[in-house]
């Protein structure tokens, strides 16, 4: 049986000590900001928002090439590995695509999959594909279980201005106006078929509120949770507030708070959170 190694894209975000543990390959996307373009691997979280924030004009992100791709492919695949390659959401970004007409390309043995997410949801595909890759499963072992947690996985952002989503072109520029004049916050739901939902909406951050002692409820009744992370871009009292009620609840598991990267924030603007989780 072939050895299979794991490939992803910078819109992942995990806990750094995870990559080199599990040997997973992070291929980045690039950012252009101002005229400037920087490759994702090259900003922390932090140091982006600083630049957008500083910035003209909204920040553009763009996807690997695809010959970025097939050398990466043929690099790790030298030794005879197959290589299984797991992307960011074809609803928010062509990467998927490209891996795609990249292993029609690269002398390599390669499978991909649209994670049908972004952020922590993607990072529990990838962990537990690379999990399983090291404890030696085939490839067909891996996809199936990498599918099952996709299907079983829900992911919720909060949005305190829409204006960014408006400007990429994610919702209707009239919603965004409207929400801008009325303070208007807003929860929503990457869904794999439909993209992003709204389940949620208020004047102020108590709109935020009502919704997490909801989800909470939600939680509390849900068999078998696996894994919950916690993200957001530049808004860490909130993002920190929601873990600790979810760790009185969920006192083994551990739940990261981790700042998510300029792909999430460039829709998502500043002060943004996401919550998601997996079950069995």
């Amino acid at each position: 049986m072939k050895n299979v190694k794991i490939v992803t894209d910078s819109s992942v975000t995990i806990e750094p000590r995870l990559l080199e543990e599990l040997d997973i390959t992070v291929v980045p996307l690039s950012v252009m900001i101002d005229g400037i373009i920087y490759s994702d691997d090259q900003l922390s979280g932090e140091e982006f928002m600083n630049l957008m924030e500083n910035s003209e004009t909204m920040p553009k992100t763009s996807q690997p090439p695809i010959g970025l791709f097939v050398d990466k492919y043929e690099e790790l695949a030298s030794d005879g590995s197959e290589i299984l390659s797991i992307h960011i959401t074809h609803i928010l970004s062509g990467t998927a695509e490209a891996a795609r007409q990249a292993s029609n390309l690269a002398k390599a043995e390669v499978t991909v999959i649209d994670s049908g997410f972004i952020d922590q949801s993607l990072a529990f595909e990838v962990i537990k594909a690379a999990q399983m890759a090291k404890e030696g499963k085939s490839m067909n072992e891996i996809v199936a279980e990498v599918n099952r947690v996709k299907e079983n996985s829900r992911l919720f952002i909060g949005i305190s201005s829409l204006d960014n989503l408006v400007k990429g072109g994610r919702i209707g520029r009239a919603t965004g106006l409207i929400s801008n004049i009325l303070n208007i916050k807003a929860v929503m739901e990457l869904t794999i078929n439909e993209g992003l939902i709204s389940v949620a909406k208020g004047r102020g951050t108590k709109t935020f509120s009502k919704w997490f002692t909801e989800l909470k409820d939600q939680l509390l009744k849900t068999p078998n949770i696996r894994a919950i992370g916690i993200s957001h871009a530049d808004g860490l009292e909130i993002a920190e507030k929601f873990r600790k009620e979810l760790q009185n609840l969920f006192p083994d598991m551990s739940i990261p708070v981790l700042h998510t990267g300029s792909v999430v924030a460039t829709h998502t603007g500043k002060g943004a959170f996401a919550i998601m989780y997996y079950t069995d």
